[in-house]
């Protein structure tokens, strides 16, 4: 018997009131059931109908994995379906990565999994991993211990503390609010990564965002800020997942390098 067998419908619905720092009384409220009801299901002495069940979740901003997965431990069967990237049902899913990616050219953009590893990227990105250890680039490619790396793109990163402390604690945040305990071990290895932080010139005054600040070989220090974008809508968990990480030029020099100019 595995462990998610062991797991019972109370347990989970505590870990993510918890989590989302629900009381008892307030996620009743918010999902329209009784508190006393909700407190029956967590303790055992009540079952929740599928109904019931798909509504705390909502209210919990469960994520799609983890409805199916107390779905699941109620006896239920998963309400989402998980189809490869690959399948013939996603092919406009995967059409429209591709043309966010590729009409985001000249600046780099890529697709990643709730794991951060790379799904897709444009043909902008390949330039700037020249000189990165080929064992990073093997599949999966995980674009964080690629960034973070001593052997990957941190030694040619100028701003490298600054830029550490940012992805750890977006690392830190998804993993709090995912409850996926890969990212934190994700987390909790990059941070272990030696590192030695550059000196480097002082930050523009009024910054409106951390940009990385990547040195190219034989080229200008790139500075470049980033857009997340994700499937607002979606009802697969493959595709709920993904995650689209556009970059921009911060400054003229960059923008110039990108556009050839």
């Amino acid at each position: 018997m595995t462990v998610e067998n062991l797991e019972t419908v109370g347990d989970l619905l505590r870990e993510w009131r918890r989590r989302r720092r629900f009381s008892q009384l307030e996620l009743a409220g918010e999902a329209e059931v009784s508190a006393r009801h909700l407190s029956f299901v967590e303790t055992g002495r009540a079952t929740a109908s599928r109904t019931m069940l798909m509504r705390l979740a909502e209210r919990l901003d469960m994520p799609l994995r983890e409805r199916n997965r107390l779905l699941l431990a109620a006896g239920f069967a998963p309400a989402h379906g998980e189809r490869p990237l690959a399948s013939p049902d996603m092919e406009q899913a995967r059409a429209a990565v591709e043309e966010v990616l590729s009409g985001h050219a000249p600046y780099p953009a890529l697709a990643v999994d709730s794991g951060w590893n790379l799904v897709s990227a444009n043909a902008a990105v390949g330039p700037l991993l020249e000189g990165v250890s080929p064992e990073l680039l093997q599949p999966p490619v995980n674009v964080l211990r690629l960034s973070l790396h001593p052997d990957g793109l941190a030694p040619r990163i100028d701003n490298l503390a600054e830029w550490r402390h940012h992805l750890l604690e977006r690392l830190r945040r998804e993993a709090e609010h995912s409850g996926n305990p890969g990212l934190e071990a994700l987390r909790k290895e990059l941070a272990a990564l030696p590192f030695r932080a550059r000196k480097t010139p002082p930050r523009p005054a009024n910054p409106v965002a951390v940009p990385m600040r990547l040195r190219v070989p034989g080229g200008p220090v790139l500075s470049l800020i980033s857009t997340t974008t994700v499937f607002g809508t979606a009802i697969d968990v493959t595709l709920s997942e993904l995650t689209l990480e556009c970059f921009y030029p911060a400054d003229g020099e960059t923008r110039a390098y990108f556009l050839g100019s």
